[in-house]
């Protein structure tokens, strides 16, 4: 199968160019099942799935690693039994997405609260059910979720997330660490200069002192500490007394400063600390450990933005994690158990565009973890990921057939997407659109198509691919190549629409939903029926 990577594990070609699914031609798939279509491999997603347990496993081998999938990306009961089966939770934030999940036998143990403005009945579902964590977002919400679990005689386990200030990923409204957004509680107090955090590009080892320094010394505390102490004794075997020097920090047993001055890494270190001492987030755990009795704090939460190709931001990121981390055990004495760095791991949608190789970036991610809390003196936490583009995307593809075929001249000097000159733009329409995949038309989002019922003729033209509705921005692919002999009643295929198609879907111009169906070896059945003219005309009571 050209164009492997963005086409689901069960897709090929058969001898007349029809394109199949686990053996079912595609057109058999839209005669049984109606058009629009959306297909999902379910063996696809069932190995991905599988895949990336075993890439943070193998990546993190001296540490507990917990995966969520995102149920944000595509939710359905048999969606949750096959990513529970591969070793995964599930992440919801919706009590729609909680009651699928628990619909589907999902134990609260498994699941996961996330959300920036949760009910109060999203949130005693949540400790009613025992889910393993209910990431807190804002700074009322301790004292919200400590009474709804003393009024429910539980505990909760609750995560705070952090906006650590790592910009990633592709358009605005998908990258969501920076501080102007509606997530999280941010590292840094306003105004901080950031640029006490540049010493996190060059982690060196701490000294045993500073690692189990309490920060927030001053010149003034440096100067007491002199003035209050008598002279070290000379060590015997020394040929000369060393020179009395103030302790920079006010150091646990069993270390000192007395031998050594304070290097300028460790008090870069310091400095760091104290930046985020000062911070929101530290204020905000401190405000959940007070709520012991009700609340188990097992953790910090990150997410820092979704299609991100490496690991880099991602190793910024870990590093801002893992100094609050360091830090809220400096001020408080507490251990954070478990850092969880989100999701955002992308996926190619075009042949020409790249994926995340989970193998290789989680293991340079594991070693910048591990690099920072052995030079710091911390053990190494719980690594939580929480992956659901790049478990469910690629699994999916959409099918539709082709209407009307316009010819629309250019202006002179118009070029494609590759630079060459174009003089007329061929508009594909179809019998879907922005109805059942928002994300070209929200995100500017690219796809690519292909003739999927035949092969169809070796001449290709440059077409757009559009949907039915009342809308100029109503574009499922903005450009790509196909057939010159396309014709009314084609099928078109549109890979790596697992994720975001179905679960964005809307009713515009009263367009029904689409059936989703899953595909695997053993047979092609129904996850979700197409929405019906009685279900849409069951909703107006006027």
């Amino acid at each position: 199968m050209e164009d492997s990577g963005i086409w689901p594990q069960g897709v090929d070609r058969d001898d007349q160019g029809s394109l199949r699914m686990h053996g079912r031609p595609v057109r058999s798939l839209l005669d049984r099942f109606g058009s629009p279509l959306y297909v999902l491999d379910t063996d696809d997603l069932r190995s991905r799935a599988a895949r990336f347990v075993t890439a943070a496993t193998r990546a993190f081998p001296t540490t507990t690693t917990h995966v969520s999938y995102a149920g944000k990306a595509f939710l359905s009961k048999e969606v949750v039994r096959l990513v529970l089966d591969a070793g995964m939770s599930v992440d919801t934030c919706t009590m729609g997405e909680m009651r699928i999940a628990l619909a589907a036998g999902a134990p609260g143990r498994r699941l996961v609260l996330h959300g920036n403005n949760k009910s109060d009945e999203e949130i005693t579902l949540a400790v009613r059910e025992g889910f393993s964590k209910i990431v807190i977002d804002e700074t009322s919400e301790p004292a919200r979720i400590a009474a709804i679990a003393r009024s429910e005689g539980r505990r909760a386990r609750v995560m705070l997330r952090v906006t650590c200030g790592i910009h990633a990923g592709g358009h605005e409204y998908i990258s969501t660490a920076h501080e102007d957004q509606k997530f999280g509680v941010p590292l840094l107090a306003p105004g901080t200069d950031a640029s006490a955090l540049d010493m996190l590009s060059h982690i060196v080892p701490a000294s045993p002192a500073a690692a189990n320094a309490r920060v927030g010394e001053t010149a003034a505390r440096d100067e007491r500490c002199s003035a209050s102490s008598p002279p070290l004794p000379s060590p015997a075997s020394s040929p000369a007394a060393p020179r009395p020097r103030a302790l920079r920090h006010d150091v646990r047993y069993p270390f000192d400063l007395h031998a050594v001055d304070v290097s300028s890494s460790d008090r870069e270190l310091a400095q760091a600390m104290q930046a985020v001492a000062d911070g929101p987030a530290l204020a905000v755990l401190q405000e959940i450990a007070r709520h012991g009795d009700d609340l188990e704090l097992v953790g910090i939460h990150s997410h820092i933005g979704s299609q991100i190709h490496d690991a880099s931001a991602f190793i910024e990121a870990a590093r801002r994690m893992m100094l609050l981390r360091k830090t809220f055990y400096a001020t408080d004495a507490i251990t954070l158990p478990e850092v969880d760095l989100g999701g955002g791991f992308s996926v190619a949608y075009t042949p020409d565009e790249d994926s995340m190789d989970v193998d290789v970036e989680l293991d340079r991610l594991a070693t910048a973890i591990r690099e920072a809390n052995t030079a710091w003196g911390m053990p190494q936490p719980i690594i939580s990921f929480e992956p659901g583009r790049w478990i469910v995307a690629p699994a999916g593809m959409t099918l539709y057939r082709v209407g009307v075929i316009k010819t629309v001249p250019l202006p002179a000097g118009t070029l494609d997407g590759r630079g060459r000159p174009l003089d007329a733009r061929v508009y594909v329409s179809v019998d879907g659109g922005m109805s059942d995949n928002i994300r070209p038309a929200l995100y500017g989002a690219d796809y690519t198509a292909m003739l999927a019922n035949r092969t169809g003729s070796s001449w290709t033209m440059t077409c757009r691919v559009v949907g039915m509705h009342c809308e100029s921005g109503d574009i499922l692919v903005h450009e790509c190549q196909l057939p010159c002999d396309i014709r009314r009643g084609d099928i078109l295929a549109i890979p790596v629409t697992g994720a975001y198609g179905r679960t964005m879907a809307s009713n515009y111009n009263q367009a029904l939903f689409p059936a989703v169906v899953g595909v695997g070896d053993d047979d092609a059945h129904v996850m979700l029926r197409r929405q019906t003219m009685e279900d849409l005309l069951g909703y107006d009571l006027g």
